[in-house]
């Protein structure tokens, strides 16, 4: 097996739920095909987020119009602004943040920053104890140690949202338009999102075992199509409606309002700017985790969003993938392996029994190459 790449992008083949078409083209240079067609019509766009806005107001039971999910990073930043100052809602901000031996530091300085430039903020964190036990399970299950955090970081939201009586929830991007991965509509429609790749339905109860409760859940849980419609929500990608949307230009927008980045060189992190996953560190790891098993990282999903805004080239952009894609420095591997209290030997036969062999070779120095074609 080989990893191809879409003849127009660098989105691979490996992708779970990615489709490329018969002629080796992703799902998501086809719609930039269309977009610079002029297939977009914009005014109708804001016609509709206008449209949405009006009914948050309409129906919500609160103060607040709308829930804007943050972390205090690029896209959250964004987003807050967008509801507050460009579509004048008055936006409650909710962040599920990390236990603080999880954390980086820049995470509450981040969510700090941006709290201070006027935002109500509710912050929901997790029995730190449960945690890192679901992130050792993830590690063992899956070789993906966020499965279940993620599943609390879209699920918190709308939990709030249900307590609060605020229906409409906004959140970043749809994946469909930014890596391809499909599980909805092409709109700005968010309600599919428990069927996404990442979050498994929603249900967490396949983590229910003798040290874990259906209790200690609630919040990993997203809830109930019942409950949503109880709740009567309306969860919707902001990032659809947004006409520059990038996470070059959201981390250029929070940067000029303060957010602290990562200062780290592309060989030790496997990322290209610095301005991703900003609370926390485990997610450079999980990045090369995932690039030994499906043979791509962050450096691919960045540089496809430059290739489609016209400012890097297929091949720049495959110089860089080579490159820096999967990188890891062994201070992060060592930092995970003191969180989850496994030695760092477990680790890496970990990682070598979830290499895929299908995608991976070794050369005639027993050194592991990706078979690929770029």
């Amino acid at each position: 097996m080989i990893v191809s790449l879409c003849r127009k992008c660098v989105n691979p083949t490996t992708r779970p739920n990615v489709y490329i078409d018969s002629n080796g083209v992703c799902s998501v240079c086809r719609l930039f095909e269309k977009d610079n067609m002029g297939a977009i019509d914009w005014e109708s766009r804001a016609n509709e987020i206008s449209a949405i806005k009006i009914w948050g107001q309409q129906n919500t039971k609160s103060i607040y119009d709308c829930i804007v999910t943050v972390s205090g990073g690029k896209d959250s930043t964004r987003q807050a602004f967008f509801a507050r100052d460009e579509l004048g809602m008055n936006p409650l901000l909710v962040s599920a943040v990390y236990p603080p031996e999880h954390a980086h530091e820049r995470g509450p300085k981040n969510l700090a920053n941006l709290i201070e430039h006027g935002f109500d903020c509710i912050s929901v964190g997790l029995n730190p104890q449960k945690s890192k036990y679901l992130m050792k399970q993830c590690f063992d299950r899956y070789f993906n140690v966020f499965n279940a955090t993620e599943m609390a970081l879209y699920a918190i939201p709308i939990h709030v949202a249900i307590a609060e009586n605020i229906p409409l929830i906004f959140l970043g991007e749809n994946p469909a338009h930014t890596i391809g991965e499909k599980h909805g509509k092409l709109d700005g429609d968010a309600s599919q999102m428990r069927k996404s790749n990442t979050l498994m339905e929603g249900k967490a109860n396949i983590f229910i075992d003798e040290y874990i409760s259906d209790q200690d859940l609630h919040f990993y849980n997203y809830p109930s199509e019942e409950d949503v419609e109880y709740g009567q929500l309306k969860i919707v990608y902001l990032g659809y409606y947004i006409k520059d949307w990038s996470g070059w230009n959201n981390g250029t927008f929070a940067i000029q309002r303060g957010l602290t980045i990562r200062n780290d060189d592309p060989e030790n992190t496997g990322d290209l700017w610095g301005i991703s996953a900003l609370d926390e560190d485990f997610r450079i790891v999980n990045q090369m985790m995932k690039f030994v098993k499906l043979g791509f990282g962050h450096v691919t999903d960045q540089a496809m969003e430059r290739i489609h805004a016209g400012e890097m080239t297929r091949e720049e952009a495959i110089e860089l993938i080579k490159k820096y894609d999967g990188k890891c420095h062994k201070k992060y591997v060592q930092k995970l392996c003191s969180y989850m209290e496994i030695e760092e030997d477990e680790f890496f036969t970990k990682l070598e029994n979830n290499r895929n062999k299908e995608i991976w070779v070794k050369n005639k120095d027993d050194e592991w190459f990706l078979q690929e074609s770029y």
